[in-house]
């Protein structure tokens, strides 16, 4: 849900990049919950177990399939865990719109006018104390269904993360299953005013809603009929939609199918509820939580907070927060710190994708983790797509040194194109030496999407949107991954040789990451050292150092997909000082294959140790 950001993030790059960073306080090396890494294994739920591989355009259920809770066995997240992931994001899990007819479980129709996609997008949230139906084998029980697999997923020593999407919900919310006492969004508000601090959404007085404009031959459906495909959604007055637009008629390129949740700000920007006190983002969550308690807050607000509350009460573990900079601080301040009084262990982790907000979200908002998408993510896509530097990835490691363990790096997600797509490198091997950097770089935590270990290209066409990304809006089969599913043995027994060693480097290397001491520890930059002083060593190799009192690291990428480097590497004084290395030999020995090993000669106060490294290849030497 980061569409109207897309355009920007190359200009707000360069411009990260190109200033001189500020300085930052020191870094906090072990954080309070963190003892080791941890690796977030996003799923999109209703893809994960579909073994149908008819992928039809704008197919149902029943043409193309869907996966279920139940998919999820104990082999199946015995094997994800063994992947080396110590949390498991359940993608599209609250109730959302879905072009389906569920009227005899008194659920209704949704409307393929405000509807993207067949399947529907997990975005627009249709009833926030319930699961979606499809993901149910029996829809009566899907909240036990679900609530079973919370117990699986526990079992396999996996925490659980879902979704909550504060800044929208559905043009048609409808709880069914409300907690006692709990009211719907928008069923107390004053529709006759724009704004109201209590009300739960934006309205436009005296004018209807109309279904947008379809552009580019898109017609719902794929032009089939449906009795509700009439141009028209019943919705007077029309409240504004998601992503701000006012207009009673939004765009066919705003987030029509969803509406903008009020939280208390005024149509002109003023914020109608108490601010944070000067310095107070110093403070931790369970201050924050005692400043809101004599505090009244709009009601949006704790709308959200009982709605958390309540998967917390399920037994979910942590939640993803859409579009989280397009709400205020200070809900977040009130929203985390009830959670985190609830449980101090809670994953948080939310998009924000304006770097002047990331310490505003962290410090005062109480988020454990934002996405680092336009520093690391779109630096280092552009060194696999062959026209990055890697000179640029040090000064981003510098800029985020005070904030780096609250930075979780990721390659692929929902939203982004798959690796191996023509649109993004074409290659999933291109995404194995930038894996090694985004994994080890730092003490962040790393996600990995379902079918990435595969090397998924996304290339189906299955009804909305366009190829490159695995389909989120309509019921499609993932081929790599179903190949791994093979009917539900969960065994690669369809796996291709090449499918097979891309997984068996993402298990080796992640399980590296969540067993190893340096990766929560120091980092040194060398690239730049040696850059300047080392002979063939260049622009598409990157290298640097992790380090503990029990674990030395020197680890190295070669982005290049054609040639073999070969050069002496060498490590600043300042390091070997830090390490207490004398004069002498020191064996390095590459944790991923075991395979190849190295020495470091210290004489003269100088260090330096052979690398031949071949094209894609990386190395994760450590001292013996």
């Amino acid at each position: 849900m980061r569409k109207i950001y897309s355009l920007l993030s190359a200009l707000i790059l360069s411009i990260v990049i190109g200033c001189t960073p500020e300085k930052k306080e020191e870094k906090t090396v072990m954080q309070e919950n963190s003892k080791k890494k941890e690796v977030v294994y996003q799923v999109f739920t209703r893809l994960f177990g579909n073994t149908n591989t008819t992928n039809k355009p704008w197919g149902t259920i029943e043409e193309n399939g869907v996966g279920k809770f139940n998919d999820f066995t104990d082999k199946a997240l015995s094997e994800i865990k063994d992947l080396g992931v110590t949390h498991i994001w359940y993608t599209g899990v609250p109730h959302h719109d879905v072009i389906r007819d569920y009227t005899e479980f008194g659920i209704s129709n949704d409307d393929p006018d405000v509807v993207k996609g067949r399947a529907g997008s997990p975005y627009a949230v249709k009833d926030y104390y319930n699961v979606n139906p499809d993901l149910a084998v029996n829809v009566n029980n899907r909240l036990q269904e679900f609530e079973e697999l919370i117990e699986r997923s526990h079992k396999a020593d996996l925490k659980v993360i879902i979704d909550i999407v504060p800044n929208h919900v559905a043009r048609n919310y409808e709880g069914l299953t409300n907690p006692e006492g709990t009211k719907d969004f928008g069923a107390d508000d004053d529709t006759t005013l724009e704004y109201d601090v209590n009300n739960n959404f934006y309205y436009v007085p005296n004018n209807a809603f109309e279904v947008p404009d379809f552009e580019n031959g898109y017609k719902p459906l794929g032009g089939e009929k449906n009795p509700l495909s009439d141009g028209k959604f019943d919705e007077n007055p029309a409240k504004w939609t998601g992503n701000g637009s006012r207009a009673p008629k939004p765009s066919f390129y705003d987030w029509y199918e969803t509406v903008k949740v009020n939280y208390g700000v005024s149509p002109d920007g003023k914020k109608d509820f108490d601010e944070l006190p000067v310095g107070f983002e110093n403070e931790d969550y369970k201050k924050h939580f005692e400043f809101w308690q004599d505090k009244t807050v709009p009601n949006s607000w704790i709308k959200f907070r009982d709605i958390a509350l309540y998967w917390l009460d399920k037994g979910v573990d942590g939640f993803r927060f859409d579009m989280a900079e397009m709400v205020p601080v200070e809900f977040w301040s009130y929203l985390n710190s009830n959670i985190k009084m609830k449980n101090p262990d809670a994953f948080l982790l939310a998009e924000v994708y304006n770097p002047s907000l990331y310490r505003d979200y962290i410090k005062k908002g109480k988020m454990d983790y934002l996405y680092d998408k336009v520093q690391l993510y779109d630096t280092i896509k552009h060194v696999m797509q062959g026209y990055g530097l890697t000179d640029n990835i040090p000064q981003i490691q510098e800029d985020l040194k005070d904030i780096e363990h609250n930075m979780l790096h990721f390659l692929e997600n929902h939203d982004e194109q798959r690796i191996a797509s023509p649109e993004f490198a074409g290659n999933a091997l291109k995404g194995k030496p930038a894996m090694v950097v985004s994994t080890t770089i730092s003490t962040a935590p790393t996600m990995v999407y379902f079918g990435q270990e595969f090397g998924e290209d996304g290339s189906e066409n299955p009804g909305f949107g366009s190829p490159s990304r695995t389909s989120i809006f309509d019921y499609v089969g993932v081929p790599s991954l179903q190949r791994w599913v093979n009917d539900k043995k969960f065994d690669g027994g369809q796996s291709t040789k090449e499918e097979k060693s891309l997984r068996d480097f993402y298990k080796r290397l992640l399980n590296f990451t969540i067993n190893s001491d340096a990766l929560m520890g120091e980092y040194q930059d060398i690239h730049q050292f040696n850059r300047e002083h080392t002979e063939w060593y260049n622009e598409k190799v990157l290298s640097f150092v992790r380090y503990s009192d029990d674990e030395k690291l020197i680890i190295i990428s070669n982005f290049n997909a054609e040639n073999e480097y070969g050069f002496e590497l060498q490590i600043p004084t300042d390091i070997i000082k830090k390490w207490n290395l004398k004069g002498g030999e020191y064996q390095f020995k590459d944790q991923l294959y075991n395979e190849y090993s190295s020495t470091l000669i210290v004489e003269n106060n100088k260090a330096k140790i052979r690398i031949d490294v071949k094209p894609l290849e990386s190395f994760i030497l450590k001292l013996q």
